[in-house]
């Protein structure tokens, strides 16, 4: 009987008492069955209690199927098991039985028996059922079947005077053979219930679960029978028996578990053949999605084709429709010939023929030229100018003849055409017939309708060649922009693993799950400098790995002397190490990086990590309401932490003065009510990103401006509502992540309401883009958060004696801010006229340059152009800014300078100088106060040197990611604002752009 297997699922692995086996004298018979031995009768069985005894026990009353408890409870019965109540954990439906249906009726015993396959050779080895059903096949004719039926008889009898209710067939079992497990009904706990089956699994219930029915045996004592096929992963195998519902046998609670399974497995060897084959399963499952992704991909193809070729005949029966309406016009004009002016020898022609053309000069506009030619074409210029012949004076008319040979094209029944002085791009004076034109008609043409159907295809195989050049071309610079992604972010991780080497790296340097590394570690940087003593504690995936910490390891001293080193193996089923260090084996001092442990990415392994759900609420997001660099951070953050696989939202107040022109897929999604107010929920997606936009109808946001109108009022009630709208909506964040002063309420409103109310999961970091506004709600959101950071390890250091920051040090760490490497590459730069790289950088730059003159309407010159963004703050060094403008005018350089000030006061300050410099300084300066991002583009794309002027930190703006995005080496200068140095010098070099960035 063919056992049914069902999906993996654990459910218990605990071990039980020794149930005493059951022998007796045999006959003097020798018996020929593999695995059966006169003095043992009945295999080594175990009772395991894991299976039940976590679950509450339970009277035997009958309970239905679906609500039955967990548990189940013994009901005492003298010599007949015990029965129980029990629901079905493995997900088969205990009404029936797997792939076999439960019968009562006798079943006489098969004179087949099935023997023992062979021995597994190694753990990773896959089940080879087919193999043990022919190996059992093949030992049939070496059974007597007289003999085997003495056999089971025989235990049958021994085993039920002896008060045992089952017993297992044959004695030594072995992994890869056939089994035959018999159970006495009478002495069970089902013995008044018509069916009896037999549900379990391998290997303490954590591989191949099935149910099977048992069938009644012929036997004397009511023995039913089941055969199963122990797989040769098994080395133990967990049952319990049931009546297809709620009553059980199941060893009064403890289970059936037979530990004699012949293998070459054990537990250890199992746990890691759990493992190759979760990554066969991912290998398999990759390979699938891959598959999958690649027929979507073809048939996505083939649907865009079919759309584009559907497209193209329109746009060419558009095109035909257009120039037939025109040519419509120009028959009217055509003729034959012109009295005294023009005409064709001979008078019928057609296409594909060499025709003279005639001209009379005399009296004409080219009476007096030199030369004279004929720039022609056909059907209304169809294709441009496609005649180009010169004239020659005619000896055989009298008067001021020319002529000229043409050969009229094949697809002509007007010819086109005009005269004059010169080839094309030379001519200066011509006959052009009265801005008319001339025209002839083709006597010999096709039908018209047959024409037009001809130019239709044409015009529609034209732009069919057009678009597969495009989409080749589009495939290429795809190629190109995926590899140098891949090319950075491998650098990148380089680069981050290398950035902590003084402390701690790895050899190999990439660590790779199933692979063995050296950590080595440099405990003279550390806490644990001068312990005469280190040790390793290490453990996988953020410390969850399901074989725990591994043991405490001594390091001892590496090859260079400096560092110490440990050995590690990492599983296969690791995606992240984490480790600390300690001056003990039992503890003592700890260097766990601050509180944030050690931890290093796992490649190649076959878990990955658990996305998590994080919430950006913030008041700034590039492109769509950027002020400053907060806007930036927001986008750029939130699309690296989402390439990783993590879920990315981010909340955003709805400003009146949006521009969703970014937007993808804008539509309302719902309204709440909080505060007093209708709070009406919108959502798009920009640059990849979930955004919801919260726009409260009392009119708080609709002022015009991010910045300026009672900031704080407006801010906190935003903060309320995106957390009220989290908590009405059902989300539940691992991850809150407030910004600045502007958005720091929702840590403490978190803290002190909405954790209690439904959003108990999530952990608050705040980070400090710009700690000179808004202290005191810094200060608050620092004492709540879980975790604070800051944009760089320099500004940490630099505002770490403030009053709002020094209590909480022990939690603010320093991040280096970055850039967005698909947003600010010029190769792939959507607000750029011509993408470049370093092979085409000088072409690249010179046209953003003119396209920024042309579109701001300043001269185009070569002198240096002098580029500012940034936002308008006394920090930026505004009065600085104004010197630098004056004096770059002063030495005939350009300005353009893009910000707007969050200070009303500094924002009309700055309207009065850019009225002032359009009236004094046109061609030469141009102040946008407003936020431009396509604009922003243009001005960072042709920038040579960058200026960057901040009043505390010498912010960096991520100048490596920077140069790496540009591709090409940019001057840097960093200019402290308290010390007034003057910018004039930076701006003389000749043919140089200046772009201030702040």
């Amino acid at each position: 009987m063919e056992m049914a297997l069902q999906s993996q699922r654990l459910l218990c692995s605990a071990p039980g008492f020794r149930i005493r086996p059951a022998v007796g004298s045999f006959a003097q018979t020798t018996m020929k069955c593999e695995g059966f031995t006169r003095n043992g009768v009945v295999s080594c069985m175990v009772a395991s209690s894991g299976y039940s005894r976590r679950r509450p026990r339970r009277s035997i009353i009958p309970r239905t199927k679906r609500s039955t408890p967990r548990g189940f409870a013994p009901s005492p019965r003298p010599q007949a098991g015990t029965r129980t109540h029990k629901k079905d954990h493995s997900g088969i439906d205990e009404d029936g039985a797997g792939n076999s249906s439960s019968t009562s009726s006798s079943t006489p015993l098969s004179s087949e028996l099935t023997s023992s396959g062979e021995s597994m050779g190694s753990s990773g080895e896959s089940m080879g059922k087919s193999q043990a059903d022919d190996s059992s096949q093949n030992r049939k004719e070496d059974v007597d079947p007289e003999e085997y039926r003495r056999t089971i008889e025989y235990l049958a009898e021994e085993n039920f005077m002896m008060g045992n209710k089952l017993f297992v067939f044959p004695n030594i079992v072995k992994a890869g053979q056939d089994i035959e497990i018999y159970l006495n009904r009478t002495l069970s706990a089902l013995v008044d219930q018509p069916a009896v089956l037999i549900k379990g699994a391998f290997n303490g219930w954590k591989w191949k679960f099935f149910t099977e029915a048992l069938q009644r045996t012929d036997l004397p004592g009511d023995w039913w029978l089941c055969k199963l096929h122990v797989p040769k992963q098994a080395y133990r195998i967990d049952f319990v028996f049931f009546n297809g519902g709620t009553v059980y046998e199941n060893n009064n609670s403890k289970d059936f578990v037979l530990l004699t399974v012949k293998s070459g497995m054990n537990e250890a060897a199992f746990e890691a053949f759990l493992v190759e084959e979760k990554q066969r399963e991912h290998e398999r499952l990759a390979a699938e999605q891959a598959e999958r992704a690649r027929r979507d991909e073809e048939r996505r193809k083939r649907e865009e084709e079919k759309a584009a070729m559907e497209a193209d005949r329109a746009q060419a029966k558009a095109d035909v429709e257009k120039r037939r309406e025109r040519m419509r016009l120009v028959v009217h004009l055509a003729r034959a010939s012109l009295e005294n002016v023009w005409h064709v020898e001979p008078s019928s022609f057609k296409g594909g023929e060499r025709i003279r053309l005639y001209y009379n000069r005399s009296s004409r506009p080219l009476a007096r030229a030199t030369e004279l030619w004929i720039h022609g074409g056909h059907n209304n210029w169809t294709d441009g100018v496609s005649i180009v012949e010169r004239l020659f004076r005619s000896v055989k008319r009298d008067g001021d003849w020319w002529y000229a040979e043409v050969v009229v094209p094949e697809q002509a029944f007007i010819l086109d055409w005009v005269f004059a002085d010169g080839p094309p791009r030379k001519a200066e004076v011509y006959d052009n017939n009265a801005l008319q034109d001339f025209h002839a008609t083709v006597p010999d043409y096709m039908s018209e309708e047959l024409f037009w159907f001809e130019e239709e295809h044409r015009i529609c195989r034209k732009l069919q060649e057009a678009r597969k050049i495009n989409q080749e071309a589009a495939r290429r610079k795809a190629e190109k922009i995926a590899a140098m992604k891949a090319e950075t972010k491998e650098r990148t991780m380089k680069t981050f693993l290398l950035s902590q080497k003084h402390i701690v790296y790895t050899e190999p340097l990439e660590v790779r799950a199933g692979c063995t590394v050296t950590v080595l570690y440099n405990p003279s940087n550390t806490v644990l400098n001068g312990k005469p003593e280190v040790w390793l504690r290490c453990s996988f995936n953020r410390w969850s790995h399901r074989n725990g910490p591994l043991s405490p390891q001594k390091m001892v001293i590496a090859d260079n002397g400096v560092h110490l080193k440990a050995i590690v193996k990492v599983p296969m089923d690791a995606y992240m190490m984490d480790f600390v260090f300690s001056d003990k084996e039992d503890g003592g001092i700890y260097d766990n990086k601050n509180g944030m442990d050690y931890h290093i990415p796992v490649s190649g392994g076959v878990l990955k990590e658990p996305p998590m759900h994080i919430v950006h609420i913030a008041v700034e997001m590039a492109p769509i309401a950027k002020v400053g660099g907060l806007g930036d951070v927001v986008t750029s953050l939130s699309r690296a932490v989402q390439e990783l696989g993590h879920n990315v939202d981010i909340i955003l107040p709805k400003y009146d003065c949006m521009n969703l022109s970014n937007v993808k897929d804008f539509h309302f999604r719902q309204s709440f009510g909080w505060g007093g107010t209708e709070i009406k929920v919108w959502f798009g997606k920009i640059e990849g990103l979930s955004v919801y936009l919260l726009e409260p109808q009392n009119g708080m946001f609709w002022v015009g401006c991010v910045y300026g109108r009672n900031d704080g009022a407006r801010f906190g009630f935003f903060c309320h509502a995106a957390l009220e709208f989290l908590k009405q909506n059902g989300s539940r964040p691992d991850i809150l992540h407030c910004h600045d002063w502007s958005s720091a309420p929702v840590a403490w409103l978190y803290k002190d309401y909405y954790r209690h109310y439904g959003l108990s999961n999530a952990r608050v970091i705040f980070t400090i883009h710009n700690l000179e506004f808004g202290i005191h709600q810094i200060t608050q959101a620092m004492t709540y958060a879980d975790k604070a950071t800051t944009v760089s390890h320099r500004y940490l250091k630099e505002v770490s004696s403030n009053s709002a920051i020094s209590p909480h040090l022990y939690k603010f760490h320093g991040i280096l801010n970055g850039i967005d490497p698909d947003i600010w590459d010029p190769y792939n730069d959507k607000f750029i006229p011509v993408c470049y790289t370093s092979e085409n950088v000088t072409e690249g730059k010179m046209a953003a340059k003119e396209a920024l003159q042309q579109r701001l309407g300043l001269r185009k010159s070569d002198q240096p152009l002098v580029g500012i963004v940034t936002r308008l703050t006394v920090q930026k060094g505004i009065h600085l800014i104004k010197h630098a403008i004056w004096r770059t005018l002063e030495r005939n350089g350009q300005v353009v300078l893009l910000g707007t000030a969050p200070d009303p006061s500094i924002q009309n300050d700055f309207v009065n100088l850019a009225n002032q410099l359009s009236y004094s300084h046109g061609n030469h300066a141009r102040l946008c106060l407003t936020y431009d991002e396509p604009l922003s583009h243009l001005d960072f794309m042709i920038l040579c040197l960058m200026l960057i002027m901040i009043k505390r930190e010498l912010k960096k703006k991520a100048l490596k990611q920077t140069a790496l995005a540009l591709r090409e080496p940019i001057l840097l200068v960093l200019i402290m604002l308290s010390t007034e140095q003057s910018l004039h010098g930076l701006m003389l070099a000749n043919g140089s752009t200046l772009c201030a960035s702040a």
